[in-house]
Formats: structure tokens, C-alpha cells, sequence
């Protein structure tokens, strides 16, 4: 599967039209800026075509002016045929309070309330406002990594919006805080839903601005391992306002392209595939639709996934060791992916390391010198390249 390199081919064959790296924005201050776009028309599964290689990320795309509409047509593919509507929320419709340390975000549609709470943690040195790094359930980096650097943590409690968990007692589809506020939209995939209750936290942080929070909006990371490093993946991919994000070990359905973990299961690889993952992350229609060798109608892939958060950071981490993460697939999807932010002039924005001999969200001291590299330079010294610019 060499599309990664027929992509960054063509990148460098079209790039004399793409704008100076230094024009190019780091974040953001809206959640969604393709928003004016029409949504794409979406065939019946049944009426798209076989593509056998990755689908081509930049179609369309000549300069930098053209990605907010290609960004937005990918995102309405993703949720159409995989995971669910991310639905639109109106300012009037979230109030934010902080209650000590803990932001407490009530968001109200059609009379109905759901509240996320989030205590956030204030580092012992530098000046608020702070960075922020947010956690899908848990941080699961080494806090050595956070330690003596002006970041505040906050943890994204999903059952909060959706409290579908692989082990124990948990809600079924339709019965989710979530649903009560959104009952049309039952169907939906977890991860769409938990990509919206993190919205709804950065909503309520920029409502409250950093003279209440002591939050820096526009330095705010996601970061999450295994099913959170899905979801810290999907909360990027989905929020123009996050500056990176930092995805540990995500696995099928997280950065691993469908089409490549297609291929490595027909050769006799285990792993988590798009007939072999957990039914309630996405719609069960993806599995109807796309099973077996129907993937390669699938009209778009995770690669595209991973390109939505260009031009903002992107941090891809993987283990070979559980060969169920299918960092091969990952590997496939990270090349591909490159070639966006390649194409625009900003590759050193995303990278990743696959590496193993540790445990599953174990990160080794290996890996510490690039995830420090990205947190230093877009939680804290991006904003001093920014002024210089």
C-alpha cells in the first residue's frame, strides 16, 4: 500500500501554490471552521465505489485556502459512515460556572440539561494564564513529563456524556445522558458523543475566559491510551481549538487504517480490524456496510482522521508489542497523514514512534524526548514562536 508516497508526490508536485509554513495558524478559536460548508452528498453504502488504496486526503486541494472545505467533507464522511453526528451546539445553550478549581459546564437542548464537571489542577510554577492539558478519562503519560512546566491537567470524564465501558455495568444505546438531549441521534457511535462533550468543556472555558478559568484557550491539549487514545484522536479531529494532541497506543479505529488491518487479518495477523472492534464506538451500520472486503468502499479512511487535526500538532504513539493495536496499519495511516501537513509546509506539526518492550499504556522513557519535544514546543514555546512571527 503506497499511496503515502503517491500523496506526497503529488504534494511536492502542486505544493508551489500552497502559502508560507509561517501563515499557516497553530489553532484555532472555533470549534469548526468548514461550518458554512454544504455537507457532500453521501451514497447509499451499496453505491460507492471500490477504492483499494488509502483515499487521497488532499483531493481537491491546491492550497491551503481549499483544506477548511476538504477538512469539513471529511468530517462529514467520518460521520456519516462511521461514527455518528457530532451535533452543532449555539453559545446560548451552554452556561459555565467554576465551583473552586472545577468547571462545571450545563448544556440544555429542547429543555433537557446534561453537566460535565471537571476539576483542573494548577501547576505549582510560571504565570496564569496556563496551558492545559486535558485527559480522555485519565493521563495516562508519565507525570514526569507535566512536572515543574506552567501546564494545568484536567481529566474529560466520559460517562459523563456516554458511560459505555468495555468491562462492567454500563448504559445501552439510547439510554445515555447523551440521548436524552439528542434522542434522534440514538444510533450514534460513543465516540462521536465524547468528541462533543469535550466541546462542551472548551465552550464553557472560553465562556468563562482565562480571568476565571486561568486557562490559555488557545494552548489546550487531548491525550489519551488504548479505547482514550481513540477518543483524545476523535476529540482533536473534531475541535479546531485544540493546538495538539497526543494519541498513546489507539488501535484499530484510532489512527490504524481499515484497509491496510484488512489485509494483514487475511494474512493471518490478530488484531482489531474493522470486523473486530467494539460495536458500540461507532455505528453498527459501519460494520453492515463495510465488513470484509466491503471496506474498500469505505470512502475515507483514518489516515483522513488523523489529517483533520492539520494544521494543528499531532503526536501518534504506538507498541508493537500487542500485535491487536495494529501499529503496522498505524504506521500506513501516520505516512499518509504526513503528506497533509508536508503539503502545506509544516511537517515537523505531526510525527510519530512506534516502540516497543513495555507494557500497553506504559509509555518508555524512549519515547520521552518526543512527547516532551511536542509538549514544549505547542503547549509553551509555540506561543513565544507565535509573537516572534
Amino acid at each position: 500500500m503506497r499511496v503515502s508516497i503517491f500523496l506526497c508526490i503529488t504534494a511536492l508536485i502542486t505544493g508551489f501554490q500552497t502559502v508560507a509554513a509561517q501563515d499557516v495558524p497553530y489553532v484555532y478559536e472555533v470549534e469548526h471552521t468548514g461550518k458554512h460548508f454544504a455537507v457532500p452528498q453521501m451514497p447509499d453504502a451499496d453505491q460507492l465505489p471500490v477504492i483499494h488504496e488509502l483515499p487521497n486526503a488532499l483531493e481537491g486541494v491546491s492550497s491551503f485556502n481549499d483544506w477548511a472545505k476538504r477538512r469539513s467533507d471529511i468530517g462529514h464522511l467520518i460521520q456519516h459512515y462511521g461514527i455518528g453526528v457530532k451535533p452543532t451546539v449555539e453559545p446560548a445553550q451552554v452556561k459555565a460556572r467554576m465551583e473552586g478549581d472545577t468547571l462545571i459546564v450545563d448544556v440544555t437542548v429542547d429543555k433537557e440539561t446534561l453537566t460535565l464537571k471537571s476539576e483542573i489542577h494548577y501547576p505549582k510554577t510560571g504565570n496564569a494564564p496556563y496551558a492545559l492539558m486535558i485527559g480522555t478519562d485519565m493521563i495516562a503519560l508519565p507525570r514526569q513529563l507535566l512536572e515543574d512546566k506552567p501546564i494545568a491537567t484536567a481529566t474529560f470524564v466520559s460517562a459523563q456524556v456516554n458511560d459505555y465501558k468495555q468491562w462492567g455495568k454500563h448504559h445501552e444505546r439510547g439510554e445515555h445522558h447523551f440521548d436524552r438531549l439528542y434522542p434522534t441521534l440514538k444510533d450514534n457511535g460513543a465516540y462521536s458523543e465524547w468528541a462533543w462533550g469535550m466541546s462542551r468543556l472548551i465552550d464553557g472555558l472560553q465562556q468563562l475566559g482565562p480571568e476565571a478559568t486561568k486557562i490559555d484557550t488557545k494552548h489546550i491539549s487531548v491525550t489519551g491510551c488504548s479505547y482514550a487514545g481513540k477518543m483524545a484522536l476523535y476529540c482533536g479531529a473534531f475541535d479546531e481549538r485544540i493546538a495538539l494532541t497526543i494519541a498513546q497506543e489507539p488501535g484499530g479505529g484510532g489512527a490504524a487504517v481499515w484497509r491496510k488491518s484488512h489485509e494483514l487479518t487475511l494474512a493471518g495477523k490478530k488484531l482489531e480490524d474493522i470486523d473486530k472492534t467494539d460495536y458500540h464506538w461507532f455505528l453498527e451500520s459501519q460494520k453492515e456496510n463495510f465488513h470484509g472486503d466491503s471496506v474498500y468502499q469505505l470512502p475515507y479512511d483514518q489516515h483522513e482522521l488523523c489529517a483533520m487535526i492539520c494544521p494543528r500538532a499531532l503526536l501518534l504513539l504506538g507498541n508493537p508489542d500487542y500485535e491487536w493495536l495494529a501499529d503496522e496499519s498505524m504506521q500506513v495511516s501516520a505516512e499518509a497523514a504526513h503528506c497533509v501537513w508536508k503539503f502545506f509546509g509544516i511537517p515537523d506539526r505531526m510525527a510519530w514512534s512506534i516502540v516497543g518492550q513495555h507494557g500497553h499504556c506504559q509509555l518508555p522513557q524512549s519515547q520521552w524526548p518526543i512527547v516532551q519535544s511536542f509538549i514544549d514546543r505547542y503547549l509553551l514555546d509555540s506561543r513565544e514562536m507565535r509573537d516572534e512571527r
